[in-house]
């Protein structure tokens, strides 16, 4: 009997508990998963005009896309023009002083453009930037 149990003594002896591997595993997820920063895109691909004055943006800007056929996209959605307004105003509570930039297609017309710089301005945003190819 003796001999029974110490094999068993032995056999445990050579196993390795894993738990505690995979508590700092997890750990360590849950902190990369916090601290990423998320960039919310407009939703829509769009053409963007050359420019010979194109700068990089800084910060976290509010991007607001303009589709040829004139759909107005943010957030990955089709925002209608009366509630843009109040949806930059909500990004604006999220992040205070974030400039918007404009995302218009190549096709979109002049009108779509100042829809979105009308609502900017009502909604009380410091800067407004339009995107463009370099």
């Amino acid at each position: 009997m003796k001999s029974l149990a110490k094999d068993k003594e032995e056999g445990q002896a050579g196993e390795i508990d894993l738990t505690p591997m995979l508590d700092v595993v997890f750990i360590l997820l849950i902190f990369f998963i916090v601290t990423a920063v998320f960039v919310k895109e407009a939703g829509y691909d769009v053409l963007k005009p050359q420019a010979s004055t194109a700068q990089f943006a800084t910060l976290d800007p509010i991007l607001v896309a303009i589709s040829p056929a004139g759909e107005i996209y943010m957030d990955g959605d089709i925002v209608e023009p009366r509630n843009l307004r109040f949806r930059l105003e909500q990004r604006l509570a999220e992040t205070p002083n974030a400039p918007v930039i404009v995302q218009a297609d190549q096709q979109a017309t002049n009108e779509h453009v100042i829809t979105i710089l009308d609502a900017a301005r009502e909604s009380g945003v410091s800067s407004v930037q339009i995107a463009a190819e370099e």
